[in-house]
């Protein structure tokens, strides 16, 4: 993988962190309109940031889904929440597929552990549907629980692309259960909205960071060039 613009990465990415915490410092101090000013330019900048680092255009498409969901969640409704969750949704479907192509075996291959793993992601979907399946509204129960499939299968296919994808697959898990907590009128943390982008801001820089470092860590290697011969010998 070969970086498109690297001397724009580092200042792409100071701009997302910057952007980050204007954004949840925003939402900590009630200023409404800097938050919502904020929220949809976090991963345009984070977007940038990747393709500088020569990212592929399916990673571009992941974060760029999650713009499009950021904006219509902050919309409100239902319908907006919908095309939100799809969006969200699709990329998901584009991390999948990244994963897929370049990452290894989840559990690093290690003999019974890929079991023991989607084990474990598979009883924490279960247990989250079931739990919440009583409290949210009823049109929005089987979309719910589709979209939460498709979420843990993602956090479970980060596996393969190391540590910081894995991290980043959790956070976003932990960050849409707090979402689907609070559709579901359950008690919320001091503050959810600020830990909700929070986590899900970590994740999908946590996310983007696993996949460019895969990446960079199977891209094949130039050969080494030869040694000059050395002058009337011939020798190398």
């Amino acid at each position: 993988m070969s970086a498109r613009w690297p001397r724009a990465a580092g200042p792409l990415l100071w701009i997302f962190a910057a952007l980050a915490l204007v954004h949840l410092g925003a939402l900590l101090g009630g200023v409404t309109a800097v938050a919502q000013l904020t929220k949809p330019a976090l991963m345009p900048v984070l977007t940038g940031y990747a393709l500088a680092r020569g990212g592929p255009p399916l990673l571009a498409g992941a974060l760029l889904f999650g713009c499009g969901g950021d904006t219509f969640l902050q919309i409100g409704g239902d319908l907006a929440f919908l095309v939100g969750m799809g969006s969200f949704a699709a990329g998901h479907v584009c991390y999948l597929l990244l994963f897929v192509r370049h990452g290894t075996a989840p559990g690093g291959g290690r003999p019974g552990r890929t079991p023991a793993l989607a084990t474990g992601y598979g009883a924490v979907l279960a247990v989250t549907v079931v739990l919440l399946w009583p409290d949210l509204p009823a049109e929005l129960r089987i979309p719910v629980a589709g979209y939460s499939l498709l979420l843990t299968a993602m956090a479970f296919g980060a596996l393969r692309a190391g540590p910081w994808a894995a991290l980043g697959g959790l956070l976003f898990l932990l960050s849409d259960t707090l979402i689907a907590s609070g559709i579901a009128h359950w008690p919320q943390p001091p503050l959810p909205q600020f830990w909700i982008m929070f986590t899900y801001a970590a994740a999908q820089y946590a996310l983007a960071e696993g996949v460019l470092r895969t990446l960079a860590g199977t891209a094949p290697r130039p050969a080494p060039r030869p040694a000059p011969a050395l002058p009337g010998t011939g020798v190398r």
